[in-house]
């Protein structure tokens, strides 16, 4: 598919992506001539995308749609083993493509809309704690599409909606710092406040990867100033919320930060909502329901343990798939070791490797004091 001199995924594609990683949600097409960009709900869209595949994307209205599509199939894949790969689009390419500044406002409307979709059903990776909503990983996506309004409006010259972007940008961050916040200072919340500094880096990386299609310009210096770079050297805005979750997330979390590739082959992880993976490393729960799930078979569940094993070996300091593997371990008892008879010759030489037993047989109450240890010095 072309929109002007660029050639995107198409849409057909897009939604095969999400029945592929996201099958639970049943998507099923819907050719009735409905505009995508006027759906209310993600699903909604989802159904009438591969209707687009016969559509001219030459004019602003068809990009509009498409865009919809884009923040739809984001929206219910981010969370899941496969995300549908449209970052770039969303955060950038498509803003560029668009030449009135109607359907710039209609694009910033609607992803104004796309903030107040729920993430129930296809993510556990959300921390809600302050009473102003979960704050998960989902809300850097939509941080990086208001930073690509902002940028646009600022290059057009529309001064009130750019106002309106920066304060929409504003009012996110905020939100997601009290969340924060509120977790450092609750005792016996430690554990949700490292989950929440990686959520809050890896968003304010979110918001400066869709600072960085904006043109260097006068005009944007400001904007940049005022939002860029809070995990770095940005400290000052909102009490230097970003710039402790960084600290904290580099001292204590970064090896959890990888994109689970070892887990993308076992595609029986996809078929349930169930199964889908919260933030590591605290894992030990999830590995308790890949051990006990309905859903999966003996075979899935060698299958699983073996990526696990994997991931163990290959990446180098990551703690969470240890703590899967000890939550599978404590659920199965004495069928651990029957189960590890069905696994491949390397995972099973990983299996008996001393080191793994060794961090799979930390109890888990040894582990999380040692995460709550880990914050507090990284505090001090």
């Amino acid at each position: 598919m072309r929109i002007g001199t660029k050639s995107y995924i198409s849409p057909a594609t897009i939604v095969e992506q999400v029945r592929n990683t996201a099958p639970f949600l049943n998507v099923v097409r819907i050719d009735d001539g409905h505009r995508l960009i006027a759906c209310r709900e993600y699903l909604d869209i989802l159904a009438r995308g591969e209707a687009l595949a016969g559509a001219s994307l030459d004019d602003d209205a068809m990009i509009e749609d498409y865009f919809a599509l884009c923040l739809a199939a984001h929206h219910a894949t981010v969370a899941t083993f496969v995300p549908t790969d449209v970052d770039t689009k969303i955060r950038g390419l498509l803003w560029r493509d668009i030449r009135s500044k109607a359907s710039l406002e209609s694009m910033f409307r609607f992803a104004r809309h796309v903030m107040t979709w729920s993430i129930e059903g296809i993510s556990t990776r959300a921390t809600a704690l302050a009473g102003v909503g979960p704050v998960s990983g989902h809300n850097g996506e939509q941080l990086s599409v208001l930073a690509a309004a902002l940028g646009s409006f600022l290059h057009v010259g529309d001064s009130a909606l750019a106002e309106e972007a920066a304060s929409a940008i504003d009012d996110e961050l905020r939100r997601e710092a009290t969340e924060f916040q509120h977790a450092l200072q609750t005792r016996g919340c430690e554990l949700d406040a490292l989950c929440l500094a990686a959520s809050l880096t890896h968003n304010a990386g979110d918001l400066d990867q869709g600072i960085t299609f904006w043109p260097s310009s006068a005009t944007h210096r400001d904007a940049k100033l005022r939002f860029g770079r809070l995990a770095h050297e940005n400290t000052t805005p909102y009490n230097g919320a970003y710039h402790t979750a960084a600290r904290i997330y580099k001292a204590v979390m970064s090896c959890e930060g990888h994109r689970h590739y070892p887990l993308r082959g076992v595609r029986a992880l996809r078929q349930s909502p169930d199964l889908l993976l919260p933030l590591g490393p605290f894992l030990d729960d999830w590995g308790a329901r890949i051990a006990r799930h309905p859903a999966l078979t003996s075979e899935d569940r060698a299958d699983t343990l073996a990526a696990l094993l994997a991931g163990c070996r290959k990446l180098e300091g990551q703690r969470g798939y240890y703590r899967a593997i000890h939550g599978m371990s404590e659920a199965l008892g004495g069928s651990m070791d029957a189960l590890a008879k069905q696994l491949p010759k390397t995972a099973r030489d990983d299996w008996k490797n001393a080191e793994t037993r060794k961090l799979i047989s930390v109890p888990r109450v040894s582990f999380e004091s040692m995460m709550r240890k880990m914050l507090l010095a990284a505090l001090r």
